[in-house]
Parts: structure tokens; sequence; C-alpha cells
């Protein structure tokens, strides 16, 4: 049985949190408020409701999605760096 060094590891729980955070920013930039002209509109989101989110639940959502944006471009990077000097 092959012993698992810190690296093989590390390189899985980043594909992990990259697997959740790719799901989640999708999920999360669905839930934006459309701002019309775009395919937003052909889903119905051009009609204005009052059902809409209000401004702190917009900003909120803004914040978590750019937080988890950053999350996921870390991820990125690390296991792009990983795989690079993984041979070496």
């Amino acid at each position: 049985m092959e012993r698992l060094s810190v690296v093989d590891i590390i390189q899985f729980v980043l594909e992990v949190l990259l697997g959740i955070t790719s799901l989640l920013l999708t999920l999360l930039i669905l839930l934006h408020k459309g701002r019309g002209g775009g395919l937003s509109d052909m889903f119905g989101g051009g009609m204005s409701s009052a059902l809409g989110s209000s401004g702190l639940a917009e900003r909120n959502l803004n914040r978590f999605t750019v937080v988890l944006a950053l999350v996921w471009f870390v991820a990125i990077v690390a296991l792009g760096l990983i795989t690079k000097f993984q041979g070496l």
C-alpha cells in the first residue's frame, strides 16, 4: 500500500474545494438579480416585481460571491503550482 504524502493530501483537498466552490459560484451567480438586456430577460428576469431582493440582501449576495470567487481562484492557482512542481 502506497503511503500518501502531504502534497497528495493537499492536492485532494484543493480539488474537492474547487468542485464545491464551482457549484456554489454557479448557483450564486444565477441568484443575482438581472439588470436587463441579457439572458435574464429571456427567463422573465426583465419583469419588475415586488418579490425582488432588497438592497441589503443583494449587497450580501455580492460580497459572498466575490469571496467565493477569490477562494475558487486561489484553489486553481494552488493546484496549478502543485501540478507544475510535482514532477521536479
